[in-house]
This record gives C-alpha cells, sequence and structure tokens, in this order.
C-alpha cells in the first residue's frame, strides 16, 4: 500500500465512498416528508451520543492513543460500538489519525486547513483511494487481533444494515431517517469540525502553546463529550482532556467510573511534552 504522505499531491476520489457519504445526507432531504416527533428527537439524540462515546472514548483515545487499558472483550467492545459511527474500522481510524498526530499541521498532515484549504480538510481527504485501506503495519499493537480486522473489513455493513433495521423498528421510517441518517451526519459533522474548524485561527481558544494550530472550541467539546482539542495536542496520550472544570469531559467522566469497576485500568495522566 501506499503511504499515507504527499497528502498535496493529486488523488482519486473513492467513489463508492463518495457515494455512500452522499446517501446518507440525501437521505436526509426525505425528514420533511415524515414529520418530526419527540420519539424521533429522543431516537436522534439517543442514537448520537451513545455512538459519539464510543467514537471519543474508543476509536480516539483508547485505539489511536492508547490512553488507558483495558480487557481483550471490552477492548472488541469498544470497537465493536466505535465501527456503528460509520466512520470505518477501527484500525484504519487510529491509523490515520496517528499519522495526523505525527504530522499535524505540516505538508504531510492528512487533514490540515493550513495546506489543503477547509473542504478537503473537513472531508475531502477520505474519500481519496489513498487512504481507502489500512496499512496494518503502522498499527501492529492492534492489527493483530483476528476481531479488530474483521471490524475493519467490508463485514461492518452488517453491523450499519443491523442498527438501521433497530431504528426502523422503534420507529418506521421516522425512526429510521431521524435514529440513523440524520444522526450519523452529526456525528460525522462534529468529527469534521475538528479536523477543520479546530486547526483554524477561528474562535475557539488555545490554553497551550502546542506545536501546531489546535484549538479549543466550547460547543465541540461539550457535543463530542470532552474533545479539547488543543488540550489534546498538547498531551496527546492523556485520558482526560478536560484540564479545567469546566472543561465538561463526559466520556473521562465513564472512564473514571470504568476504572472503580475494574473494567479499565491504568488512566494516563498529563504529560506535559518536554521542552514545555
Amino acid at each position: 500500500m501506499e503511504n499515507v504522505s504527499a497528502v498535496r499531491a493529486p488523488a482519486r476520489f473513492c467513489w463508492h465512498v463518495s457515494l455512500g457519504y452522499s446517501a446518507f445526507y440525501l437521505a436526509c432531504l426525505a425528514i420533511p416528508f415524515y414529520g418530526v416527533s419527540w420519539r424521533a428527537v429522543g431516537l436522534m439524540a439517543a442514537s448520537f451520543f451513545f455512538r459519539m462515546f464510543f467514537l471519543s472514548v474508543g476509536y480516539h483515545r483508547y485505539f489511536s492513543h492508547r490512553a488507558f487499558q483495558t480487557s481483550r472483550p471490552v477492548q472488541f467492545l469498544l470497537g465493536l460500538f466505535g465501527a456503528l459511527t460509520v466512520q470505518r474500522g477501527p484500525l484504519w481510524w487510529a491509523q490515520t489519525h496517528r499519522h495526523h498526530h505525527r504530522h499535524a499541521d505540516t505538508t504531510d498532515d492528512l487533514h490540515s486547513p493550513r495546506h489543503m484549504g477547509f473542504w478537503r480538510s473537513h472531508f475531502g481527504w477520505f474519500m481519496s483511494e489513498r487512504y481507502a485501506r489500512t496499512d496494518y503495519s503502522k498499527i501492529r499493537d492492534f492489527a493483530r487481533y483476528p476481531e479488530l480486522r474483521l471490524l475493519d473489513s467490508e463485514a461492518r455493513n452488517v453491523l450499519y444494515l443491523g442498527y438501521a433495521g433497530l431504528f426502523y423498528w422503534l420507529g418506521g421510517m421516522q425512526g429510521l431517517l431521524w435514529g440513523f441518517f440524520l444522526s450519523t451526519v452529526l456525528l460525522w459533522n462534529i468529527s469534521h469540525w475538528i479536523q477543520s474548524l479546530s486547526h483554524m485561527a477561528v474562535g475557539g481558544y488555545r490554553r497551550y502553546q502546542s506545536k501546531d494550530h489546535s484549538r479549543n472550541h466550547y460547543l465541540i467539546g461539550l457535543l463530542s463529550l470532552g474533545e479539547w482539542h488543543n488540550n489534546h495536542h498538547y498531551s496527546p496520550s492523556t485520558a482526560k482532556q478536560g484540564h479545567v472544570w469546566w472543561e465538561i469531559d463526559v466520556g473521562y467522566y465513564f472512564l473514571a467510573i470504568g476504572s472503580r469497576l475494574g473494567l479499565v485500568w491504568d488512566l494516563q495522566p498529563l504529560r506535559r511534552p518536554r521542552e514545555a
């Protein structure tokens, strides 16, 4: 596989990814025809926050940065429920995210708005054929688990169909549109805003003078259950991303509970860079 570098070079679109991504947005256009109800809004909110938790705690803090340790069964559940975010498998997500941290806001960054513009950093980068496959040599620590490789394969489509079917069963077409399609689009866009807006000099604040241009944004931090991006880039392996009381970090609160229950352990503390 081609190395994940030279990100500014021209690359062909991965059309099946682009079409699938567009299909979710097109499905949301049908929402006005099926109306709104408290059940629909509740299904959307529950689906959004359930999956956001596993995106933030599982895909990001665990698989990408190993900010805590856990058992193999819990590890699989983090990957399984994280896969429901429709952001590919845990190995692909972690491999590309680790690359981002190694090259943050340089010309080799996969999604730096400083070098590739807003739209490509927001969502265009992952539609490139260059990033369609997982480079297992870059994530050997987790690639050795066959169950995680399975989640990285097209077998994930079964999960998507099952998850979509759950919301159709709970609320018919209205439940499907709100609980699966709309909540997925909202989930995607929070992730996109972290990739693009949180690396632009637009709003937010910088608690630390990290080497990149990362910024904390309060609304994004709340909706993402604790993704305070400048804090995170300052100390990537830290389990707790909210560093003052008003930087609410719901993901860490659940990790703290899980630690007391013995489900997770070795929660990594704040590590100041050597030059700090």
